[in-house]
């Protein structure tokens, strides 16, 4: 239900809240193999996160990317709206410009209601709580 750079962009956000701060900071080339994706890519979905506010960053000796104290009130609902966009999650699974209530895609019944939790459950888990329940916990990746 969302894309694999959607999926990319969590991993990262979660690994920067688990192995960042403010006075350490994370590059991206400390990161890409464990998010499993390619240094450049990981680069861009970052650099669009820290422009949208998700994530902070710095530039220069000693910059990088980190989670700030704001940065952890985002929901991972908010992620995804920066990488796939507010038509990717509000659109037909099937692509279907024109699927609504009123005029329903094959699979709208099937599928509308679990699309409606899941994307709930997004907008509603903010990375903070994701963060705590997985600090001292041992990560294996992918997520």
């Amino acid at each position: 239900m969302i894309s694999n750079s959607a999926k990319y962009a969590i991993k990262a956000v979660i690994y920067l809240g688990l192995h960042s701060s403010k006075s350490n900071k994370v590059l991206t080339r400390e990161m890409f193999e464990e998010i499993q994706v390619s240094e450049s890519y990981l680069a861009k979905i970052l650099q669009e996160l820290s422009r949208r506010g998700i994530i902070s960053s710095t530039k220069g000796r000693n910059g990088g990317f980190y989670l700030s104290t704001e940065n952890l009130e985002h929901s991972l609902m908010d992620i995804v709206r920066v990488v796939d966009g507010d038509q990717s999650v509000d659109s037909c699974i099937l692509g279907i410009s024109n699927c609504d209530i009123d005029h329903p895609c094959p699979l709208h019944d099937m599928v509308g209601k679990g699309k409606t939790e899941f994307n709930r459950t997004l907008q509603d888990t903010l990375l903070k709580d994701v963060i705590v329940k997985l600090q001292g916990k041992e990560i294996y990746y992918p997520l």
